[in-house]
């Protein structure tokens, strides 16, 4: 590939490429129907992905037309995503957990005129939407009717067509999508691969936005490789390596570690579809490389650390003991040093009795994880390298094609979001603001230059709208979000994040919103983690009556959070009361956004009688 390195020229060549670099290595592992695990190869792979792009060509797309997925994370994503690119059409990535009004509006704006749907359901809310969506032309559908995976005729128009025949399996290497269509020559479709440039548009991919509709970020071929470029030797990784996905592929970030995994000739194990199965699945999979949110991490950590504290005291400082104990030897061995005498030995019993349980639960294997999207809990990055774990924190946004800083193994400093990726400069504003510039900055928002000025400034600086800092030694940390500040009425900045994470480091507390915006000071609203109390109450005998929210120990549980929340920050960031709500915040509810961001103004709005309560105390 391109300069010895693992990145094609154009993402509308790269399975070509992958295909003639890795064979018949396993490029893809999933479940089957039937719930074993299958494997398909990067041959197997490059055929599927050319069957369905020569059926997107004899469907009527053109280069440069919009096609849209929406679809949970899937192999069948994979082999739309770069058949897509491979017909040199431009992708659209949909959120299948977008609403109606987000749903309409992803696809008019981009002008999308073929949505590839994950089933019968998402392809009929699609067809709801058709007199809103005059470009498009086809709805086609991934699975039968019935929402089991395989053949099935086509959904809406005449011109739409099925989506498989003879009930092929929806997973296996000759995937049904597209099956039934005509198929164009492969040289075709080949030529148009080989025209792709790398000015040419390759995705269209909306902001999650915390306000208002989504923003479509255009990103070029050229984007995406110069990431891929600036990364692909800092990810250890290469055949016989196994990455487990579950993060939505409609999210850029899943979109480079696919990138990233197959451009070495890893294997990309998707989850099976079920979120409450990924500890499980982790297990079964045995992954050498994980990507996740920071909640996965800090979920398992808050369960041990529930484990320990049901031992009473002595667990809980055995616990503790164990940890400082890990971080020390962690912190040698970055060194290059070995543990001896007390040392050694304290960590050896701590090995036996927890290390290597909780290495156990994710696979056993796990050499490298991944985390972003938002700030992971400092307690939680302890517990994993006591362990063993080593898991890097990077920063990055759709407006940067997903990437501007990154931890590695060469290069880390907890705490901070790592340096910035080769070729990406950041300096930060005098306001605090961190700007980026670099080749994977995207040129602007899809038919939006108001927004795209607002977002780049006239030398190519994109505002990241975040708040950081830059070390001596080049390391990017960032404290907050910009337009997140709460200016109390006594004039007091404050940065409402790191009392949120503070808060969320419980293990009773599953989220924690500040608020405080020309308010005399801060107050705190919190949903609970319902399965951490449940647990908790039934060991304790309580009787929850209507619910867990207004129990006294559930609030005493929660006050000693806050407590220890506020020792953590400067008095003018102390919450001064608090509530908790009956229920927790979701994407269906309008509370979070697909990525699981907080819509702060969505949430003052619901709860602006709870907000003024808080004040009346």
């Amino acid at each position: 590939m391109r300069d010895g390195r693992h990145v094609p020229g154009t993402l509308a060549v790269f399975v070509e490429e992958v295909a003639r670099r890795y064979g018949e290595l396993p490029a893809l592992r999933f479940k089957s129907p039937g719930g074993d695990w299958t494997e398909v190869g990067y041959d197997g792979l490059r055929e599927t992905v050319r069957s369905v792009g020569r059926g997107l060509v004899a469907l009527g797309v053109r280069p440069d037309e919009r096609v849209a997925i929406l679809a949970e994370t899937r192999p069948e994503w994979t082999y739309a995503h770069f058949a897509i690119l491979a017909a040199g059409a431009v992708v659209v990535p949909v959120y299948p957990t977008a609403g109606e009004d987000e749903l309409a509006w992803v696809l008019g704006d981009s002008a999308a005129t073929v949505v590839i749907c994950e089933d019968a359901t998402q392809a009929a809310r699609v067809e709801a939407l058709r007199a809103k969506l005059p470009e498009l032309r086809h709805v086609v559908r991934m699975a039968r009717e019935g929402g089991g995976e395989g053949g099935g005729e086509g959904a809406g128009s005449p011109a739409a067509t099925g989506t498989g025949s003879e009930g092929a399996p929806g997973r296996s290497a000759g995937s049904p999508l597209l099956r039934t269509l005509p198929r164009a020559p492969l040289a075709d479709l080949l030529a148009r691969s080989a025209h792709r440039t790398g000015d040419d548009l390759c995705a269209i991919v909306y902001t999650s936005g915390t306000t208002g509709l989504p923003k479509g970020c255009r990103l070029t071929h050229g984007n995406f490789t110069a990431v891929q470029d600036a990364t692909d030797d800092l990810i250890e990784g290469g055949p016989g390596d196994t990455t487990y996905l579950y993060l939505p592929l409609a999210h850029l970030l899943a979109q480079l570690i696919q990138l990233t995994c197959l451009g070495q000739g890893g294997t990309l194990c998707y989850f099976g579809g079920r979120i409450e199965n990924v500890v499980a699945e982790l297990a079964e999979v045995r992954p050498t490389h994980l990507p996740s949110v920071p909640r996965l991490f800090e979920k398992v950590h808050a369960t041990v650390a529930s484990l320990a504290e049901s031992r009473g005291q002595g667990g809980r400082d055995r616990f503790g003991a164990a940890v400082r104990t890990g971080v020390e030897v962690a912190e040698l061995r970055a060194r290059g040093e070995e543990p001896t005498g007390a040392l050694r030995t304290a960590w050896q019993a701590a090995d036996e009795s927890l290390f290597s349980l909780v290495r156990a639960a994710f696979g056993g294997r796990l050499r490298w994880a991944l985390t972003g999207g938002a700030p992971i809990a400092p307690q939680t990055m302890d517990f994993l390298r006591a362990c063993g774990i080593r898991v890097f924190e990077g920063y990055g946004m759709t407006e940067s094609a997903g990437v501007i800083s990154l931890n590695h193994p060469v290069a880390v400093r907890y705490g901070t979001v790592g340096r910035p990726v080769r070729g990406c400069e950041v300096r930060i504003a005098e306001d605090g603001e961190v700007l980026a510039r670099g080749p994977g900055v995207f040129s602007g928002y899809h038919a939006n230059p108001a927004a795209t000025e607002q977002a780049l400034d006239p030398d190519g600086w994109l505002r990241t709208g975040d708040l950081g800092s830059l070390d001596a030694d080049g390391f990017l940390r960032i404290t907050g979000r910009k337009k997140d500040l709460i200016i109390t009425s006594g004039g007091k900045n404050l940065t409402p994040s790191l009392v949120e994470a503070a808060l969320q480091q419980s293990r009773w507390i599953s989220r924690a919103v500040m608020i405080g915006d020309a308010r005399p000071y801060p107050v705190a609203l919190i949903t609970l983690d319902a399965e951490e109390v449940a647990a908790w109450a039934r060991s304790e005998g309580l009787d929850p009556g209507r619910g867990y929210a207004g129990h006294p120990l559930v609030r005493a549980r929660c006050q000693e959070a806050v407590d220890a929340a506020n020792a953590q920050v400067a008095r003018p960031a102390r919450i001064r009361a608090f509530t908790i709500l009956e229920e927790d915040f979701t994407v269906g509810g309008g509370e979070l956004t697909p990525t699981l961001k907080l819509r702060r103004s969505a949430i003052a709005n619901r709860y602006a009688a709870e907000i003024d309560a808080l004040y009346e105390r």
